[in-house]
């Protein structure tokens, strides 16, 4: 299997195809996180209500191979897409793009010129209590807020109920900055993660994070040390409050 099977989204064709999938599975909640592919091209792909971002990596290398994401919707049973990053095909980025999708058996089927593609749902968006797409809004430095109005240039961080997955791209120039992701969870005011795939370094696969977390007027305030061992005090925004 190579890059070009892999990239579920980026090989969406602008019409819809025949499926003999049932009408009344295609209502599904694609909220949460869903993964398929073997170890050595694994992908995960996360959904909040209208944002999504998929990472490939192969895990027994801890080697990153791609990531994309952007906006998506449901119209019937046709999946909708725009991405706003693309490693492997930056020049599907701001193009619409269209895939018929169902269930068969409990897993999500997109309808693609190659095939059936079968995708198995990790989680629903829940436990976790910071499920959504957010963006870094501020930083607070010896106790004064600093604050950013989020631009083309963004950091995402985009969670399901298990799973995280951060960005940092800019969907006007197609730049993308790095990625990281893995899984995370929120219990007694801590945040923490542990690292599967980091395009930029893999020697901080593995890894694990503490940080304390808040939510405070609707914001996530994030306050630890990053994996280079820096301190941080973020503020993040939920991107449909910020309507971006």
């Amino acid at each position: 299997m190579n890059l070009r099977h892999i990239l579920f989204l980026g090989l969406a064709i602008a019409a819809c195809l025949a499926v003999d999938l049932k009408a009344q599975e295609t209502n599904i909640n694609l909220v949460g996180a869903w993964q398929r592919g073997p170890e050595e091209n694994r992908i995960v792909w996360i959904n909040s209500e209208k944002y999504f971002a998929a990472v490939v990596y192969n895990l027994n290398e801890n080697k990153f191979l791609g990531a994309c994401g952007g906006t998506w919707r449901v119209e019937g049973n046709t999946f909708v897409e725009v991405h706003e990053f693309n490693t492997m095909k930056p020049e599907l980025i701001g193009k619409e793009l269209r895939n018929t999708i169902g269930m068969r058996e409990g897993n999500l089927v997109f309808k693609i010129k190659e095939g059936d593609e079968e995708w198995i749902r990790i989680d629903d968006g829940s436990p976790g209590k910071l499920a959504g797409a957010w963006l870094i809004t501020g930083r607070v430095n010896n106790g004064q807020v600093n604050r950013r109005t989020p631009g083309p240039r963004k950091t995402m961080k985009i969670l399901s109920g298990t799973r995280f997955q951060w960005i940092a791209y800019n969907s006007e120039t197609k730049e993308f900055s790095a990625t990281g992701a893995g899984t995370y969870t929120t219990v007694n005011g801590k945040y923490v993660e542990s690292i599967d795939v980091f395009s930029r370094d893999n020697n901080r696969v593995g890894m694990k994070l503490e940080f304390e977390y808040s939510l405070e007027d609707g914001e996530w305030h994030h306050k630890g040390n990053s994996s280079k061992g820096e301190p941080i005090n973020e503020i993040w925004t939920k991107r449909e409050k910020l309507g971006i």
